[in-house]
C-alpha cells in the first residue's frame, strides 16, 4: 500500500464522520445558513465544530512534520516530541508558569512552551552525547527526562488541583474551540515550518548516508542539525502550547508512512504531515460522535494515544531499524567485589537503621520527634505499615529489575523501561475505576494480569527479531502511552476518585493499612524465596541461548517461568508505589556497578538496596515539606532519575 492510498483510506472515514456531524448538528441547514445564519446550530458549527476540525488537521500535520525532522536528523526511528521529552518539558513549563508567573503566559504562551521543550531536548542530548546519540541511549535518556518532568508535572497538579483543573484537560490534549484564534495561531507557524523543512530537505536527505559522506558532500552537520532540531521543537511546542500534550502523532505518523512505502526523506516530509492531520482529525471527530450530547469530557490527545498505541504495536514488527546510529562502544563491566557477603550485610544494616529512622524519627505537631521521645504506639499505628509496605515494594521492584536485566542481557532494562509497570498499572487502574472496594488479593490479581499481558506483547512482537533493544523499547513506550492515555482520561473526567488515583500513580503510601502491608510483605518474602533457586539460570542466560542450551537448560521454559515471576513481583510493588518508581532500574544497576556481578549476589544486593531506597524515599517524602507530603514513589523517581541521568551521561 502506498502512502497516498493509506491517506485516501483515512480521508474516507473522516468524510463520513464530517458528513454525519453536519447532518446531526445542522438539522438540515443549508450551506448558506451554516456560513451566515444566526441560529444556535449554525453558530456552533461555525465557531466550535469547524475550528476544532481545522486545528486537528493543522496540529496533527505539525506534529507529523516535527516527528519526521527529529527522526531524520537523529537517524533514529524512535525519535519524536514525546519520546525525547519535548512535550513533557513544554507541559512542565506551562504548568509552572500558570502557578508562579502567569504574566509570562500573557506575554507569550509559545515562548514559555518553547523554553521548556528546548530545555528538555538539551538535557536529553547532554545525556546521550558521549554515546554519539546512539538510538537506545537516546531513547532511554528521553524516557528518563520524560518521566522526570512528567512526575514534576503530576506533583504540581496533586498539590494544586483546583488552580490547575483546566490545565488537566489541556495537558491531556483538548481540541475544544470556541473561535478561530487557534487556527490563526497555528496555521502561519505550520506554514513557516513547512517552508523551513523544504529549504532544509536536500541537505537532510543526505543524512541517509553516513556522516563522512555527508561531510564530503559539503554538509555542515552541526548547523544542519541545529536548524532542523530547532524547527522540530518549534513546531511541537506550538501545538502543545495551543492544544495540549498530543505527542503520539509525532511518533506514529512517520513510522506508519515509512511502512506504507515512503522510503525517501522527501516522501516522508510530504506524507507524514498529511497522515498526522488526518489521524488526529479522525480521532477528534470519532470522539465527538461517540460522546454526542453527553456532558462527559474526554480529551482528544488521550484518546489518540489510546487508539494509536495498539496500531503502533501492530506496526513494530514491520518497522525497519537498520538506520540506527552507531552505538559508539559498550558498557563497561565492573570488577567483582572481593567480599560481596560482607558488603550486602553492611547495606542490610543500613536498611535496618533507615527503617528505625522511618519508624521513630520525624516531625509532629510540636516539632521533631526523636527515637527516644516518640511513643511506640504512634509509630506502630501510623508509620509501621508504611515502612513495611515501602520496603517490600522496593524489594520486589529491585528483584524484578534484576531478573529482567539478566534475562535480556541489558543492564538498562527494568519493569518501568519495558512498560511492565505500566501494564500492571493499567490492570490496577481499571480495577480502581470499576470496583469501589477491591481487596488486596483482587488488586494483586488485576496487576499481575496486566503485567502478564504486557510481557505477552513483548514476547509476541519481539521474538522473531531476536529481542532487538530498539523494538523492545518501542513496545514499552507504546504500553506507557496507553497507560498515560487512560490516566489522563481519568484525571480530566472530573471523577471524584481522581485524588486517590493520582496519589496512587505517584506512589503514596499514606493510606496503606497494616493488613495490606502484611500481605505485601508476605508476597515479597514468598517471591524472594521462590526466585532464589533460579540464580543459576540467571548466571547462564546472559551467555546466550546457544550456550545455555549446551549446558542443559530448557531456555524457553526458563524464560517463561522467570517472566511469570517478574509479573507477580511488578504487580505487588505497583500495588503500593504505583507505576512510576525508578527502583526497578536503579537498585539492580547500583548493585552491579558496586561489584555484585554474580546472579545470587546481585539479587541479594538489589533487594536490600531497593528496600533502603524506598524506605528512605518514604521518610523524605513525609518530612521534606511537612505537614504536607510528597509521595514516596515520586521521591524515588526524582532521586533515581537524577542518579540515572548522571549515570547515562558517563556511559
Amino acid at each position: 500500500m502506498t502512502p497516498g492510498r493509506l491517506c485516501a483510506l483515512l480521508a474516507l472515514p473522516l468524510c463520513i464522520l464530517v458528513s454525519y456531524t453536519l447532518i446531526h448538528t445542522g438539522h438540515g441547514l443549508g450551506l448558506h445558513a451554516m456560513l451566515f445564519g444566526d441560529s444556535i446550530d449554525a453558530v456552533l458549527i461555525r465557531y466550535s465544530w469547524a475550528p476544532g476540525l481545522a486545528v486537528a488537521l493543522i496540529g496533527g500535520a505539525g506534529l507529523g512534520l516535527a516527528g519526521v525532522l527529529l527522526q531524520q536528523t537523529l537517524r533514529n526511528p524512535l525519535a519524536s516530541p514525546t519520546t525525547l521529552g519535548v512535550a513533557s518539558g513544554a507541559q512542565l513549563a506551562m504548568l509552572s508558569a500558570t502557578l508562579f508567573a502567569p504574566s509570562l503566559l500573557v506575554w507569550s504562551r509559545g515562548g514559555v512552551a518553547f523554553a521548556g521543550g528546548a530545555l528538555a531536548l538539551a538535557l536529553v542530548f547532554a545525556l546521550a552525547w558521549r554515546r554519539r546519540l546512539a538510538p537506545t541511549v537516546l531513547v532511554l535518556a528521553g524516557m528518563v527526562v520524560n518521566l522526570y518532568f512528567g512526575t514534576l508535572s503530576l506533583a504540581l497538579i496533586l498539590f494544586n488541583q483546583e488552580r490547575l483543573a483546566g490545565m488537566m484537560i489541556w495537558g491531556a490534549g483538548s481540541l475544544t474551540q470556541d473561535n478561530w484564534s487557534g487556527v490563526v495561531y497555528l496555521l502561519p507557524r505550520l506554514a513557516a515550518g513547512l517552508v523551513g523543512a523544504w529549504l532544509l530537505s536536500r541537505a537532510l536527505a543526505l543524512l541517509d548516508l553516513d556522516e563522512v559522506n555527508a561531510r564530503n558532500l559539503g554538509v555542515s552537520l552541526f548547523y544542519l542539525r541545529l536548524a532542523s532540531l530547532g524547527l522540530a521543537v518549534f513546531l511541537a511546542v506550538c501545538v502543545v502550547a495551543r492544544l495540549g500534550n498530543i505527542g503520539f502523532i509525532g511518533l506514529a505518523a512517520p513510522a506508519i508512512v515509512r511502512i506504507a512505502g515512503a522510503r525517501t526523506f522527501k516522501a516522508r516530509l510530504l506524507w507524514a504531515p498529511v497522515f498526522g492531520g488526518l489521524l488526529l482529525a479522525i480521532a477528534d471527530q470519532g470522539l465527538s460522535v461517540f460522546v454526542g450530547d453527553s456532558p462527559m469530557l474526554v480529551p482528544t490527545g488521550a484518546v489518540t494515544a489510546a487508539l494509536g498505541a495498539p496500531l503502533l504495536l501492530w506496526l513494530i514488527p514491520r518497522l525497519s531499524m537498520v538506520r540506527s546510529a552507531p552505538t559508539g562502544g559498550t558498557i563497561d563491566v565492573p570488577a567483582r567485589r572481593r567480599s560481596p557477603g560482607r558488603f550486602i550485610a553492611v547495606v542490610a544494616a543500613a536498611t535496618v537503621v533507615m527503617a528505625g529512622i522511618g519508624l521513630l524519627a520525624g516531625q509532629g505537631a510540636t516539632g521533631w520527634h526523636w527515637p527516644w521521645s516518640l511513643p511506640w504506639s504512634e509509630a506502630g499505628a501510623w508509620r509501621l505499615p508504611r515502612v513495611m509496605a515501602a520496603g517490600a515494594a522496593g524489594m520486589m521492584l529491585a528483584l524484578a529489575g534484576t531478573i529482567i536485566q539478566r534475562l535480556s542481557g541489558n543492564p538498562l532494562a527494568s519493569p518501568e523501561v519495558l512498560g511492565i509497570s505500566a501494564g500492571a498499572g493499567l490492570g490496577l487502574l481499571g480495577l480502581l475505576l470499576f470496583s469501589s472496594s477491591a481487596s488486596t488479593g483482587l488488586s494483586l490479581t488485576a496487576g499481575t494480569l496486566g503485567a502478564l499481558a504486557t510481557l505477552g506483547l513483548l514476547i509476541a512482537i519481539n521474538a522473531r527479531s531476536g529481542f532487538e533493544p530498539e523494538r523492545l523499547l518501542l513496545t514499552g513506550i507504546s504500553v506507557m502511552f496507553l497507560f498515560t492515555a487512560v490516566q489522563q482520561i481519568v484525571m480530566a473526567g472530573g471523577d471524584p476518585r481522581v485524588q486517590g488515583a493520582l496519589a496512587w500513580i505517584l506512589g503514596s503510601t499514606y493510606s496503606v493499612s497494616l493488613p495490606r502491608a502484611l500481605v505485601v510483605c508476605a508476597v515479597a518474602a514468598a517471591m524472594i524465596a521462590v526466585t532464589r533457586p533460579f540464580a543459576a539460570w540467571l548466571d547462564l542466560l546472559p551467555l546466550g541461548s546457544a550456550t545455555a542450551r549446551a549446558l542443559g537448560m530448557d531456555v524457553n521454559r526458563s524464560r517463561l517461568l522467570l517472566l511469570l515471576m517478574v509479573s507477580v513481583l511488578t504487580a505487588g510493588a505497583t500495588l503500593i508505589v504505583g507505576p512510576l518508581s525508578f527502583v526497578g532500574l536503579l537498585a539492580p544497576h547500583l548493585a552491579r556497578i558496586l561489584g555484585l556481578t554474580r546472579a545470587r549476589e546481585q539479587m541479594a544486593g538489589s533487594i536490600v538496596l531497593g528496600a533502603l531506597l524506598m524506605i528512605g524515599a518514604d521518610w523524605l517524602g513525609r518530612e521534606l515539606i511537612f505537614p504536607a507530603e510528597l509521595p514516596s514513589g515520586m521521591v524515588a523517581t526524582l532521586l533515581g532519575g537524577s542518579y540515572f541521568m548522571w549515570r547515562l551521561r558517563r556511559l
